[in-house]
């Protein structure tokens, strides 16, 4: 089979959606010359007015997008950095979540918003390195984060042809991951169902984005001492806490790796939902960035500040000796 790389599923479930719909076009800063290689050749094949660069201003060209949504189409915003969703919480949180919901579902505003390189990357620092997703949702905004390029592909196809807005994180991470596809075999992939990439039975270990990759590699590294299942949620709103209730409930333990702060991150309110649906054999365990976590430049810096195999480790067997 062909490989595949994350970053070029994106592009191919971008062009295959609007092959299929005319009324999918993308906009945003510098994705006709695809400064993040994700737009790379749209333009030339869908032309000027369905692949759309636009000004400095990201509360306008978001709010652009919700008033195209509302009038029938369906776009596609892309984001160059992720901290650039603050800016425009407002515009997607108070307008385009909310509209259908206070017409009482007469409006429908299916915008996706995708974040190329979310997280951390080499040498962007504090104000470009953020992994927002537990704002969205926290707030209910349909928030997808895919580990595979198998996944990257089919929940932003699935987030396209949604009737509400969807926030696709693509984790920098993640970009980069490479796997064998049968091309033919891509399709949509669930919004709202989780997946079990490893099968184990003495402890579930949930990873957010890229993070499956690492709990994959320490799980393997493990293997003749622990038994552990690999849980990827894929969508933090809404969340599979039925896949996942199964899970725990027959391994009894939890851990939890998440690249976003520990404060009111997605780690915690996974813990807290599990443990009021699952008696536990052992405390759970949290292994994501510290508590108002800001990335430094240096770059040694920076990896000291994100979640990394060794942490996952060592939770890992804390959890299985606090029986």
């Amino acid at each position: 089979m062909p490989r595949l790389s994350y970053r070029k599923a994106l592009t191919r479930a971008l062009a295959d959606e609007m092959g299929r719909d005319e009324s999918v076009f993308l906009l945003g800063e510098d994705i006709r010359v695809a400064a993040s290689n994700v737009t790379a050749g749209l333009l030339k094949r869908f032309g000027p007015d369905r692949v759309r660069d636009t000004p400095l201003s990201e509360q306008a060209f978001t709010s652009f997008a919700t008033g195209a949504a509302l009038a029938g189409l369906r776009p596609v915003v892309e984001f160059q950095i992720p901290s650039l969703l603050f800016l425009v919480f407002e515009q997607i949180v108070n307008h385009a979540h909310k509209f259908p919901l206070m017409t009482g579902g007469q409006a429908e505003v299916p915008v996706t918003y995708l974040v190329p390189g979310s997280g951390s990357r080499t040498g962007w620092a504090g104000q470009h390195s953020d992994h927002p997703y537990s704002l969205f949702a926290h707030v209910g905004v349909t928030t997808v984060v895919p580990a595979t390029p198998a996944d990257a592909y089919g929940l932003l196809v699935s987030a396209i042809r949604h009737v509400d807005p969807v926030v696709v994180f693509a984790p920098a991470g993640a970009m980069d991951v490479r796997a064998d596809v049968d091309f033919a075999a891509l399709a949509p992939v669930p919004i709202g169902r989780g997946r079990v990439h490893r099968a184990g039975d003495d402890v579930t270990v949930v990873a957010v984005g890229h993070l499956v990759h690492d709990a994959l590699a320490v799980a393997e590294a493990l293997a003749d001492q622990v038994s552990v299942e690999v849980f990827d949620p894929r969508t933090l709103y809404p969340f599979d806490w039925d896949g996942l209730t199964a899970s725990v409930a027959r391994t009894g333990r939890l851990v939890v790796v998440d690249d976003s702060n520990r404060s009111c991150g997605i780690a915690g309110e996974i813990i807290a939902t599990v443990v009021e649906r699952v008696r536990l054999l052992a405390p759970p365990r949290r292994v994501t960035r510290p508590d108002g976590a800001v990335l430094p430049f240096a770059p040694a810096l920076d990896r000291a500040v994100q979640p990394g195999r060794e942490q996952l480790t060592a939770a890992i067997q804390l959890t299985m000796k606090d029986e």
